[in-house]
């Protein structure tokens, strides 16, 4: 959420701002709304004070015997008792239609953020390894011979639906162990806090990350008013919603591995086939609370420890940093990473790293207090992907398939495995 203070302040760089985000100037309504609000407060404070002055009169005209000027001055506390009143109840109505429509509003973006208008604006700023060469055609990851009796969309389907897949056997085998194996290099390589969290989350929760109130639609909500988390994002940063912590107590660094679950609006026809895009997914997520001197030398910090990932496990990918036009609402730079599938011949998305600033800060009213004394300051928290487990699934089965229908898997999962190394093409895991 936005500070109102820095928009009057600077209102033309805050609509600078949201022009690079392709939004409309919105200066010039929130502070026409933030001066009605400032001059009820103001109001009702006057009125209070007339009310409060007429009151202690009442009893020495009562005292002194002048019955008019008692009734009178009798009248006038009635009279601004009443203004006091609904002063108040507009200044609270438009404090409420403020902090909706600041809630409503992106995040601007950081200076060296890209401009554009969609992905094709995205600028690469790193690359790691080669696409692996095959002396075949490479098939996609639900054509394997490998994968077929492990991936079963049909059972799924007649379960719960489309985009969603029932796994088993050896694939399931590797699923679970690609998690394992990254939150193990999170936690002991990393540095990262594993945590465990729960998927159902309250209403203020998702407010406090930016799902809500904007985005209610890409989550599924249950019918007694939980959520379910689109990521796991949700429950670790707001671990310090409303809290007030010594700056010692930074930097923060979690990890988790959670279902996550989304409708996937808006995305109709788009990856249908396979596991690509689903409804319920597991990702190991990562969010750091940090000091905000140091939350950009964070954000490169945390795509690190994702690439890495990738490093070990000898996929190839690039990293890119987004535009102003294909970034996150909640964002002020994000670095996503995109794995190499070779089914597809292509760069796919396996992670996106974002720092927030103290946009979700805010929201959670989540704050520190300075070692050297003076006013608590907001934090600010970035959030990533260290990876998305099925994602991951996909591009280390489809860059590890062999011409017989196989699958060689990475050696650094190996020890994850039971020392086993591959999937057969009958689909046993040896």
């Amino acid at each position: 959420m936005h500070d109102i203070r820095a928009i009057r302040d600077n209102p033309e760089a805050f609509d600078a701002g949201l022009a690079r985000r392709g939004a409309e100037a919105m200066s010039a309504r929130l502070l026409q709304i933030d001066a009605d609000r400032r001059a009820a407060i103001h109001a009702a404070e006057t009125a209070q004070a007339a009310q409060k002055a007429a009151a202690k009169d009442v009893g020495a005209a009562k005292a002194a015997g002048d019955e008019a000027e008692f009734e009178r001055l009798r009248a006038l506390v009635g009279q601004k008792k009443a203004e006091v009143a609904e002063m108040q109840d507009r200044a609270k109505a438009l404090d409420v239609e403020l902090t909706e429509m600041l809630m409503g509003i992106p995040n601007l973006p950081y200076d060296d953020t890209p401009d554009g208008a969609d992905e094709s604006d995205n600028v690469e700023i790193h690359r790691w390894g080669a696409p692996p060469k095959f002396d075949f055609a490479p098939r996609e990851h639900f054509e394997l011979a490998a994968v077929q009796s492990g991936m079963d969309f049909e059972t799924a389907a007649k379960l719960s639906g489309s985009r969603f897949v029932v796994l088993s056997g050896a694939v399931a085998r590797v699923h679970r162990a690609l998690a394992q194996f990254m939150l193990d290099v999170h936690t002991t390589e990393n540095g990262l806090t594993e945590t465990w969290t729960p998927v159902l989350v309250r209403d203020e929760m998702m407010r406090g990350t930016g799902q809500l109130p904007k985005f209610g639609e890409d989550s599924y909500q249950t019918t007694n008013g939980w959520w379910l988390v689109p990521t796991a994002e949700v429950t670790l940063t707001n671990i310090v919603n409303g809290l007030t912590v010594e700056e010692s107590y930074l930097p923060r660094r979690y990890v988790a591995h959670t279902q996550c679950f989304r409708s996937e609006a808006g995305s109709a026809g788009r990856d249908t086939a396979g596991m690509l895009r689903q409804h319920q997914f597991e990702k190991v997520e990562m969010v750091s609370v940090t000091h905000p001197d140091r939350s950009r030398d964070e954000l490169d910090r945390m795509t690190a420890c994702a690439q890495g990932i990738l490093e070990r496990l000898g996929l190839a990918y690039r990293t890119v940093v987004l535009c102003t036009g294909d970034m996150g609402f909640g964002a002020r730079r994000t670095h996503d990473i995109e794995v190499w599938l070779p089914g597809q011949q292509t760069y796919r998305e396996i992670s996106s790293v974002s720092v927030c600033g103290d946009f979700q800060a805010r929201r959670m009213n989540a704050r520190f207090k300075p070692v050297g004394g003076g006013k608590p300051e907001y934090l600010h928290t970035l959030n990533g992907s260290g990876l998305a487990v099925g994602r991951c699934l996909i591009a280390v089965l489809e860059n590890g398939q062999q011409a017989d229908g196989s699958v060689a898997l990475p050696q650094a999962l190996h020890p994850w495995l039971g020392g086993k190394t591959r999937i057969t093409a009958e689909g046993t895991l040896e």
